[in-house]
């Protein structure tokens, strides 16, 4: 009973929870922000009514999920102060920078041309409404750099000076901090996963329609531009992916040994990549695996004939650098939780593919089944990219700020293990009423489909449509 009521475990089961359905709407913000900047910008250059009614189809998506997003993240805010005091004063006075900046500048610029953009339609000039949505954009996507900027510390602690004395890290360098290699690496590989995901939801609303036969005249050019997006996307993310290996091996070599379950430093053609493990419950020892020589060396070191450190090498030199202790992270979850981020990212890329094969020259599939895989496919990309942030998020461990402090010193001294599973239950809850919430309105959403605009008028050229109803 003791064991269940850890506050250190709870804690971390709240954290993780919370934070992972928070992470369920940031990636789609992110990209559908950019996505309706997009169908906007084709609506002004063009004048074809298609692009706004596209324009305002996704918008009404992301104004539901923009709201659910700042909901779930306020309490983000609170849980450094409820149970996690500890790490909050180790490293508030560096972790506050981004996270200031992200509040003060990035937010606001969103809050306040998101207003501009919901009430500014047939008020504002038609190209100043469309800077507010580009705006809203740039935006969201600064807001994200600031936020992995300040996890990025985290995973490699740099800008800092250790006060003794406070027993703290102390920010000397804002610049070094912001500009920290994880951060630059993670932050090109992120944002373009939010766009694999961005565009999952657009191909699956599309396909959604055109299964019916309905709003052929927007659902077309929607589905390209979903189906396009995926695939330039996927092959962002996949470059900026390996940049981000580099970084980690690195910064974080045990997290990449862990990824792989290599217990023992290898190179060259033993350095190799396993597709497929089993072994042992405690993971120790391999009973068969499925692999391709060299990869791992050329993902960790972009050379064939590179070395690898193992997990057994990499705890010695921990154990002489930090004392006596378990240096390395839950090796099956960092194992698994690694290769389903690229099974399922690639799983919808090869989704994508065949969809562009299927519907090229303007044709439209009979198979039902078709339909039927394009609309389910959306939660692929991501649950990658859910799974991915476990992996960084776990592989990291034991530290909760790498080299620095171990996360089992984190947590707040005086929170009992009631009050944080009090608080867990609550959370959980309170989410799942907002899921179906969610869930409800965005189907609703998809389901109603573009507005009817009529054209435009043939002595003004203006287009009237609803200004502030979504």
């Amino acid at each position: 009973m003791n064991e269940l009521l850890d506050p250190l475990l709870l804690a971390r089961w709240q954290f993780g929870l919370t934070t992972v359905y928070h992470f369920l709407f940031v990636p789609i913000t992110i990209g559908l922000a950019t996505s309706a900047a997009i169908f906007q910008t084709a609506w002004v250059r063009t004048g074809k009514v298609e692009y706004l009614r596209i324009t305002r189809f996704f918008g009404t998506i992301f104004l539901i999920n923009f709201a659910m997003g700042v909901v779930t993240g306020i309490v983000q805010e609170f849980q450094f102060g409820m149970n996690w005091s500890e790490y909050s004063r180790f490293v508030g006075d560096v972790f506050g920078a981004p996270l200031a900046l992200e509040g003060l500048l990035a937010f606001f610029l969103e809050a306040t041309f998101i207003g501009l953009w919901i009430f500014g339609w047939n008020r504002l000039p038609q190209k100043l409404h469309l800077a507010t949505i580009w705006a809203t954009a740039i935006g969201t996507i600064l807001s994200a750099y600031f936020i992995i900027a300040a996890n990025a510390f985290m995973q490699n602690p740099v800008g800092y000076e250790m006060n003794a004395e406070r027993g703290r890290a102390e920010l000397v360098d804002i610049w070094a901090l912001l500009t920290n290699p994880v951060a630059l690496a993670a932050f090109p590989h992120t944002i373009a996963a939010c766009f694999m995901v961005s565009s999952g939801l657009i191909i699956s609303a599309a396909a959604w329609h055109l299964a019916r036969n309905q709003h052929l005249d927007t659902m077309r050019p929607a589905l390209k531009f979903g189906l396009w997006g995926m695939l330039v996307a996927g092959a962002l993310t996949t470059f900026f992916g390996d940049q981000l290996s580099l970084a980690m091996v690195a910064t974080q070599p045990m997290k990449m040994a862990a990824a792989e379950a290599t217990y023992d430093t290898v190179c060259g053609a033993a350095a190799s990549f396993s597709l497929f493990t089993l072994g042992t419950p405690d993971g120790t020892t391999e009973l068969f695996s499925i692999r391709v020589p060299y990869l791992l060396s050329l993902l960790s070191t972009h050379s064939f004939d590179g070395c690898v450190e193992g997990i057994n090498d990499l705890q010695a030199q921990y154990a002489e650098l930090y004392g006596p202790g378990d240096y390395a992270p839950i090796i099956w979850v960092t194992y698994w939780a690694f290769r389903w981020m690229i099974g399922l990212g690639v799983l919808h890329v090869l989704i994508a593919l065949v969809g562009l094969w299927l519907t090229r020259k303007g044709r439209m599939p009979k198979q039902r089944w078709v339909w039927t895989v394009a609309v389910w496919s959306f939660p692929l990309s991501l649950a990658a990219m859910i799974v991915g942030w476990v992996f960084t998020e776990m592989g990291r461990q034991p530290w909760i700020v790498f080299s620095l402090l171990p996360t089992e010193s984190a947590v707040s001294p005086n929170v009992t293990g009631l009050d944080v599973l009090i608080s867990l239950v609550a959370f959980t809850l309170i989410y799942g009423i907002l899921a179906v919430v969610e869930v409800k309105l965005i189907v609703q959403a998809v389901r109603k489909g573009p507005p009817e605009i009529a054209p435009p008028d043939p002595e003004t050229g203006k287009v009237e449509h609803t200004a502030t109803v979504y």
